[in-house]
């Protein structure tokens, strides 16, 4: 009996985590927005129908599957949500009035090569006489 009431509460609260999920795709304004939502709740309402199913089971025995089936989840909802936003930002399908910071800006002008105020400096003393001493973003030279 607590078994059934411990597997229906996780089967419900799952599913209202993937309703969520599901209607922040429809509502949210953007790309940026839309991407959150459909990874951040829907990953947890997968969590929650799994310990839905170890619950059920009742054995240890499908443990290790379930963690295997989450822990990929959580493997590639944030890699797949971060190459649609990176798409998304380099074809300008974000409405920038959203956006409070945008911090890719400058890396995205110097990729492009309009360059940036770090690229207009003069290169660091050392090295070959010859040719500029590449730098990253801590300038310190790169091997």
């Amino acid at each position: 009996m607590l078994q059934d009431v411990v597997v229906s509460v996780l089967l419900i609260a799952g599913a209202l985590m993937s309703l969520a999920a599901g209607v922040g795709l429809v509502r949210f304004p953007d790309l940026l927005s839309r991407m959150h939502a459909a990874t951040k709740p829907q990953v947890l309402g997968l969590l929650l129908f799994l310990l839905a199913l170890a619950v059920e089971n009742g054995t240890w025995l499908l443990v290790p599957l379930l963690v295997l089936c989450w822990v990929f989840q959580l493997l590639t909802s944030p890699v797949s949500a971060h190459m649609v936003g990176r798409a998304g930002y380099r074809t300008r399908h974000l409405r920038r009035d959203l956006l409070t910071l945008d911090e890719l800006d400058d890396v995205v002008a110097r990729a492009a090569g309009e360059g940036a105020p770090e690229d207009r400096r003069p290169p660091r003393q050392g090295g070959h006489p010859g040719r500029a001493v590449p730098r990253g973003d801590s300038g310190v030279p790169e091997a």
